[in-house]
């Protein structure tokens, strides 16, 4: 249930009674401004060529022809725009026994027929995922949490690139070179344990043409489905998986299903697409290596030659990306890639290459600028390169100094709990809060900020409602809520009758960014109540209000679980 629907339906009734009174039956928007003037406000600004009117004008004569309103309390013109305010009591009662009755659903929307393949993460195979990449399986498990509450059938998949030279390098590695002749590292870690083999691997290659032989003659009986070197390579590539599954795991991102690149070589389906696409009439050639001319399909420069075949005849990555794709079609209504901004033009191949196949369709994607720390930061502690490991090791540290602080009166064990929790939430929130495409610098002073837009100033929210609650006791749930009529309890209500919009919203266009925006406005709204607005105390209003704290604590639980933290009982 969205507390918020019957209002809004009042008023695209009302407004398209009066638009078509003055002669305008278009489209238009609702929406729920920012400032908190109006609740709900209508903008007249795209009729102002249909009406031949400037939008105040719209705005004036539209209000003199409102109908009478049962859930508005107040409607008025200002600025081009039709405000409303809605009837606070009704909505307090609405919303209040919606959150209590609904509870861990509540924001949730009715189930949907399409089902969404939603690739992301898909690093290769060949080290710890870095900080650089971290914000990719975040944006991935968060969009998909967002969606799967909209009521989509999501599932989320990792293609792992088990057939680039890389990780045939390192399988090559793995088998010839003794442990005694690489680096010692810090972690007991798979993905951390193989890096040295690589590096070292990679050395040889370099400086012995015999090695650089044998890895090259490995990649080509690769490629024609060489049964005993698919296999040795695919054991490589799932030793270092469990690692980057390890660390997904410490941050709650959890992968449905894992699709092999080297299934599309095994198949044959990466074969069936070089034949396609030798038929097709952009088809040429460079050096016995085959590529689609994309010149005049909006794209320039040197990505006009698409090429999918290397000159001896073996696929390269974007021939199998094809029927990967190809094979998504087949499993999915809807397919959505998370990517990093470097791939906007591998992407738009692609869409070119796909359409050349015949096919309508291109998989959505969604764009993220890569994640930066402050120079010099964790740089000398750990290496030149900042693992997603060790990100998360700082952060749990830094949280446990502020627990420590805060709390003496816990046991080591608790603290650690704590600080586990408000360190791993940290990495999330502080990721997902900036939108995908803007540039993000990871800073420690906003990630582990007590009082402002983080996961520890929201999980402490959270925290304090359940501290309330476990205080009073019983409490009769059924008080009515429509008594909840001071400012405070207003402005808490009105953010909590939101969840569903923003949920759709996040999910719906992928705006995942506005959820951390939510959380922090819901906390920082209960703040305020609990601080000015007497609830263990309250007297005749005391289970009215008790039920407003527990609405508040599902309300943040449900959304935390969403951005997927975890809503702490104790901080």
């Amino acid at each position: 249930m969205d507390p918020l629907r019957p209002f809004r339906s009042e008023v695209e009734s009302a407004a398209k009674e009066a638009f078509r009174s003055m002669g305008a039956d278009v489209p238009f928007e609702i929406e729920v401004p920012s400032t908190g003037i109006a609740d709900l406000a209508v903008p007249c600004f795209p009729l102002a060529k249909t009406l031949r009117k400037a939008p105040a004008a719209i705005a004036e004569e539209a209000l003199s022809h409102l109908p009478a309103m049962t859930l508005i309390s107040r409607a008025w013109a200002e600025k081009g725009y039709l405000n409303f305010k809605v009837d606070t009591s009704v909505l307090a009662s609405s919303t209040v026994r919606a959150v209590l009755e609904e509870a861990s659903s509540y924001g949730r929307g009715e189930d949907r027929p399409e089902k969404v393949l939603l690739e992301h993460t898909s690093v290769n195979p060949t080290g710890p995922i870095h900080v650089g990449r971290a914000r990719n399986p975040i944006i991935g498990d968060t969009l998909a949490r967002c969606m799967r509450a909209c009521g989509y059938d999501v599932t989320t998949e990792y293609l792992v690139n088990d057939v680039g030279k890389q990780v045939v390098l390192l399988a090559w590695g793995l088998e010839n070179i003794d442990p005694s002749e690489v680096d010692a590292v810090e972690s007991d870690k798979a993905d951390h344990r193989l890096v040295p083999f690589y590096r070292k691997a990679n050395q040889m290659m370099e400086a012995d043409p015999e090695v650089a032989r044998q890895v090259a003659d490995m990649l080509v009986r690769f490629e024609a489905g060489d049964a005993e070197v698919i296999d040795t390579v695919r054991k490589t590539a799932s030793l270092m998986l469990d690692g980057i599954v390890q660390s997904l795991s410490a941050i709650n991102v959890h992968i449905d299903q894992f699709t092999w690149e080297s299934d599309f070589i095994k198949d044959g389906s990466a074969r069936r697409v070089v034949d396609e696409l030798t038929k097709c009439a952009v088809c040429r050639e460079d050096k016995g290596a085959r590529y689609l001319d994309l010149e005049g399909c909006g794209i320039h420069g040197r990505g006009t030659k698409f090429f999918f075949t290397r000159a001896d005849g073996t696929t390269l990555y974007t021939t199998r990306d094809i029927a990967y794709h190809l094979n998504k079609f087949c499993r999915a209504d809807r397919a959505i890639n998370i990517l990093g901004e470097d791939q906007k033009l591998g992407q738009a191949q692609l869409a070119n290459a796909l359409r050349f196949l015949g096919k309508d369709r291109a998989p959505e994607c969604i764009y993220y600028s890569f994640v930066s720390l402050p120079e010099g930061r964790m740089s000398t502690r750990k290496g030149v390169v900042v693992y997603l490991d060790d990100l998360i090791e700082e952060a749990e540290e830094r949280a446990l100094e502020e627990v420590s602080k805060r709390r003496t009166d816990l046991s080591e064990e608790k603290m650690l709990e704590i600080a586990r929790n408000i360190g791993r939430g940290a990495v999330r929130y502080n990721i997902v809060r900036v939108q995908p495409e803007k540039q993000l610098i990871f800073k420690w002073e906003e990630a582990l900020n007590f009082e402002g837009n983080s996961a520890p100033f929201v999980q402490y929210a959270h925290a304090r409602a359940c501290s309330i609650l476990r205080k009073a006791g019983d409490f009769d749930r059924s008080a009515d809520p429509s008594v909840l009529t001071n400012d405070y309890e207003v402005r808490l209500i009105k953010e909590l009758a939101r969840l569903p919009s923003v949920i759709v919203e996040a999910g719906e266009k992928a705006r995942i960014h506005l959820l951390p925006v939510y959380c922090q406005e819901v906390a920082s709204a209960f703040n305020q109540f609990y601080t000015y607005v007497p609830v263990l105390k309250g007297e005749d209003m005391k289970d009215a209000r008790l039920a407003l704290v527990e609405a508040t604590r599902i309300v943040l639980a449900n959304a935390l679980i969403t951005l997927g933290l975890s809503a702490p009982e104790e901080m």
